[in-house]
């Protein structure tokens, strides 16, 4: 056993050696029981909120709502009826139409805050995105109706000033379109909340390669900003699309039931309105899961592509 010049031994040295391995073991499974304690209440509310209803969602579709035996009938009705494949292609449609929406004049919207050089007034933007993204259902509906109803303010101020009856160029706000509109009012700031982050990504020296190697902005735009802005453009397209088709306060306050889309069909069997059909309307909703789970793992492939160019960051 050799004594080094400290007057420490070999054995001495290596025991200290391997304490100071054993020591962040230690440190990091301790982190990893904290970590897991702290995410124990959101996994709870998540099983019993969000996980065990859809469950039962989908074990009750297949049980006749008379009988209680199993069934397919419920399927087969929601695939032969014209107005609940409708509801399908109306809910479709809608969502595919203001996540559109909300994804182009989103991004013009969260570029301008993006650019903005005064971070007080970009907050302020942020903060009034973050209020206006959750302003929905009724609320929402009551707000349009005293702005674009029938007798809103700017349905009045178009009537006086301009001599323009919008009602009478066919637009109504408790239609197709009008609903619409109101789904893209609440698309907007949840684009510009979830781009503008992705715009923080884009590095300063990407920019500035591209302009010595002589690109223009726009080709700088199309060539390099685009193409790794485009998976965090399609998961938020996806996002948005999620969001809108699984509203439903907002769609029945405008269209008092007239408007056919899937949530209201739902409530139409499963309150009696027409019928009391709880395994139709479990089937319908169902048919809904099945179309936001191909949403949702389109929006995960994204964001992998999205980790890639940031983790390299």
């Amino acid at each position: 056993m050799d004594i080094g010049a400290t007057g420490t031994t070999d054995q001495e040295i290596v025991s200290r050696s391997f304490a100071g391995v054993r020591k962040p073991r230690s440190t990091s499974l301790s982190y990893s029981i904290t970590s897991w304690l702290g995410f124990a209440p959101f996994f709870i509310f998540c099983l019993l909120f969000e996980l065990l209803p859809a469950i039962l969602i989908i074990q009750t579709s297949f049980v006749d709502s008379n009988t209680g035996a199993f069934t397919l009938n419920n399927f087969q009705r929601v695939l032969s009826q014209a107005d609940k494949l409708h509801a399908f292609q109306n809910s479709i449609t809608l969502s595919l139409i203001t996540a559109l929406n909300g994804t182009v004049i989103g991004f013009i919207a969260a570029y301008g805050v993006y650019s903005m050089r005064s971070n007080r007034l970009r907050n302020l933007i942020i903060g009034f995105s973050s209020v206006s993204a959750n302003f929905a259902g009724i609320p929402l509906a009551s707000a349009f109706i005293a702005t674009l109803g029938a007798t809103g303010f700017i349905t009045v101020i178009f009537l006086n000033v301009f001599h323009l009856d919008l009602y009478g160029l066919h637009f109504s706000l408790y239609s197709f379109t009008g609903l619409a509109l109101a789904y893209t009012y609440f698309q907007l700031p949840l684009m510009i909340l979830i781009t503008v982050p992705a715009l923080s990504a884009l590095r300063p020296e990407w920019r500035e390669a591209a302009t010595n190697l002589g690109a223009t902005n726009f080709v700088y735009w199309r060539r390099v900003a685009l193409p790794i802005l485009f998976p965090s453009i399609v998961a938020a397209a996806m996002l948005m699309f999620a969001n809108s088709f699984g509203a439903f306060a907002t769609a029945y306050a405008l269209g008092q039931g007239e408007i056919n889309l899937v949530p209201i069909q739902i409530q139409f069997v499963v309150n009696g309105n027409v019928s009391l059909d709880t395994g139709l309307g479990n089937a319908m909703a169902a048919g809904m899961i099945v179309v936001l789970l191909i949403v949702v793992f389109l929006y995960t492939a994204m964001l992998r592509r999205v980790s890639k160019w940031q983790g390299g960051r």
